[in-house]
């Protein structure tokens, strides 16, 4: 079903694909040099690719947070991302009256994970025709996603991915329960960890959301090994000085050595 996106590199090595790029669009050159890096890897070893980046930043814990460089902006990057590689890309709304506006620029829409049970924003994203992304709420069980999944379908849309970011254990942390994998598979749709968000420590005194990246390793090789059918990872050349989500980002020369080794995995399954 992955390989029907526009734009998807067909391999033969049954491999997992990779959703990366940015937490958000900061600028075009930024986003140029970060997809020509990620290609040049994912094309060498054979993984589909996906590039993402968020358009807007609508769910910040401060009003001073960065939200982004403008919508359309920002949205004409994507797809000069996507046209000047032949990539497919992906972003995040928000809002039901975004689906239209962002579907005219990416392949994938995003929804994020505290909106995955939002009725009209699944049903204005699944009549773009576009593939839907839809994550999983940090609060849900893998089971109830099947829902999520039938509003998509049900509004005449069979192309759902979904994807698990972790569940929230405590006020601060979140965990990942591996089970959820083969339990969202059996829905029939592709599944996805999120690598990076699933790392993230909420709620933190400063109003900054923290994050443990150096367990993105063990995040991706354990869901490679229950059978995910693809990763999203956000990197960044300089997780440090990034405008949105840098305390979780995997840095982006880290990345080569991490597929390498994810790549060796599934191999061996």
């Amino acid at each position: 079903m992955i390989n029907q996106i526009p734009g998807i590199k067909h391999t033969d090595t049954n491999n997992f694909f990779l959703m990366a790029g940015p937490c958000a669009i900061e600028g075009e050159d930024m986003a140029l040099k970060i997809a020509e890096r990620i290609i040049n890897i994912t094309d060498r070893l054979g993984i589909p690719f996906i590039f993402k980046g968020s358009y807007r930043k609508a769910n910040r814990s401060r009003v001073d947070s960065f939200t982004g460089i403008g919508d359309e902006k920002a949205l004409k990057i994507l797809a000069k991302v996507g046209h000047e590689f032949g990539i497919p890309t992906v972003t995040d709304i928000h809002e039901s009256n975004e689906a239209a506006m962002a579907a005219c620029y990416v392949d994938v829409l995003q929804i994020p994970a505290f909106l995955c049970r939002q009725t009209d924003l699944l049903v204005a994203a699944a009549k773009t025709g576009k593939f839907i992304n839809i994550k999983k709420g940090q609060f849900l069980s893998a089971g109830s996603m099947s829902f999520a999944v039938d509003k998509v379908r049900d509004s005449g849309n069979s192309q759902v991915i979904l994807t698990d970011r972790g569940n929230t254990f405590g006020y601060q942390d979140l965990i990942v329960d591996f089970r959820g994998i083969p339990e969202m598979r059996s829905f029939g749709v592709p599944v996805v960890m999120d690598c990076t968000h699933s790392l993230q420590q909420p709620n933190q005194p400063n109003g900054v959301t923290g994050g443990k990246p150096g367990l993105i390793e063990t995040i991706a090789k354990a869901a490679i090994a229950v059978g995910a059918d693809g990763l999203f990872i956000e990197t960044h050349p300089d997780p440090l000085h990034a405008k949105s989500d840098g305390a979780n980002m995997l840095h982006l020369e880290s990345l080569e050595q991490l597929l390498e080794k994810l790549v060796r995995i599934r191999q061996a399954l």
